[in-house]
């Protein structure tokens, strides 16, 4: 059966070719016999399978030493809370950015254990643009400030980031290695697997080593970020087959010319699929056009009544999991690095098809 085209919000595409090579070792990896699955976490072998994942997302993203790079558990959402409970005090401050969806989830776990100032915010027009950073008020006494340069949800992001005064976290499960970033601008960096990196249920995070060691005294020793550290992100079993998978999709990564021939690619998509929308005055965007996501892209029909007809026959199409988020609505095609160019053409001759079908409805 020829695959279908997923533009799901995550789980998200895997790169074909990844999945072959999984395939093909699932049973006997390396020559031992056994499955990935089967070996244990410390012996020699993962180990290996474990640094080398490590050096090539270091390379990719050009990473230098002074950042720490964690692999955990628990995809983004746990760091919601390991990240107040790493570097902010209970009686101390945060500033954060609300962006949409995911940065008020942030904000309110955050909560819970350090005081939160809001930095800027832009949900007074229904998050349909992004705080830019000039907008950013931001307090001296802040441990942080943290920021969600993607919003999955709203389809909206912040693409570029310069140097600030105060410590700046984000939140970038769904636009890490999809373009260039200036890793330096940063001091921590932290997200979720599922979208551009490997199977659910991994997490990452790049942190700068100087802000390691002051954990609340609350904090479980498996969120303490320098135990992590210290224990190279085996304190306990990690999600070993996730990492080993993202280990080979950090390969074909590098096998296509890394992060810069990715951002090429996942531009031009993002270009098609906003060109038609914004040609179109059946199909519409909302978000203000500077703040638009190359990851995801949610549009509404001109028609509502026409949304589970365009679902329907989408997926008889094979284009699957175009349905927005049920706090936005419409359609939201999320085009993540596995998707193939192929996939936003496919979507792109559907969706005029279907203007024209129904265009008079």
């Amino acid at each position: 059966m020829p695959r279908k085209f997923n533009f799901g919000a995550g789980p998200a595409t895997m790169p074909e070719s990844v999945l072959l090579e999984v395939q093909e070792e699932l049973l006997d990896w390396n020559g031992l016999g056994l499955s990935v699955m089967e070996i244990s976490h410390r012996s020699p072998e993962f180990v290996e399978i474990a640094k080398q994942a490590e050096s090539d997302f270091r390379e990719l993203l050009s990473i230098s030493d002074n950042f720490a790079v964690l692999f955990t558990h628990g995809g983004a959402t746990m760091q919601n809370a390991m990240v107040p409970l790493n570097l902010a005090t209970p009686d101390g401050m945060a500033s954060y950015v609300n962006s949409g969806h995911w940065a008020k989830r942030s904000i309110k776990e955050a909560g819970r254990y350090t005081n939160v100032k809001i930095a800027a915010s832009s949900e007074e027009a229904d998050f349909q643009y992004f705080p830019e950073q000039s907008s950013w008020i931001l307090d001296a006494e802040s441990a942080y400030v943290h920021y969600t340069p993607n919003e999955t949800i709203g389809g909206l992001c912040l693409r570029t980031l310069e140097s600030s005064s105060v410590p700046v976290v984000a939140d970038y499960s769904s636009g890490i290695l999809s373009e260039p970033i200036e890793i330096d601008n940063f001091s921590l960096i932290y997200g979720g697997a599922q979208k551009n990196i490997g199977p659910s249920g991994l997490g990452f995070v790049i942190v700068k080593k100087e802000l390691l060691g002051n954990p609340q005294p609350i904090t479980p020793n498996l969120l303490n970020y320098t135990l992590i550290h210290e224990g190279e992100s085996m304190s306990n079993t990690p999600p070993t087959f996730a990492w080993y998978v993202a280990g080979k999709v950090f390969k074909w990564l590098k096998s296509i010319g890394g992060v810069e021939a990715i951002a090429e690619i996942n531009n031009r998509k993002a270009t098609k699929l906003y060109d038609f929308i914004d040609s179109s005055d059946f199909y519409k965007n909302e978000i203000k056009t500077e703040n638009r996501s190359i990851m995801n892209v949610p549009f509404l029909l001109s028609n509502e009544d026409l949304n589970s007809l365009f679902l329907e026959e989408s997926n008889k199409a094979g284009l699957l999991a175009l349905k927005g988020h049920r706090s936005v609505g419409g359609m939201r095609a999320s085009i993540y690095n596995g998707l193939p160019e192929e996939g936003v053409d496919a979507l792109l001759n559907f969706m005029e098809s279907f203007e024209q079908k129904y265009s008079d409805a």
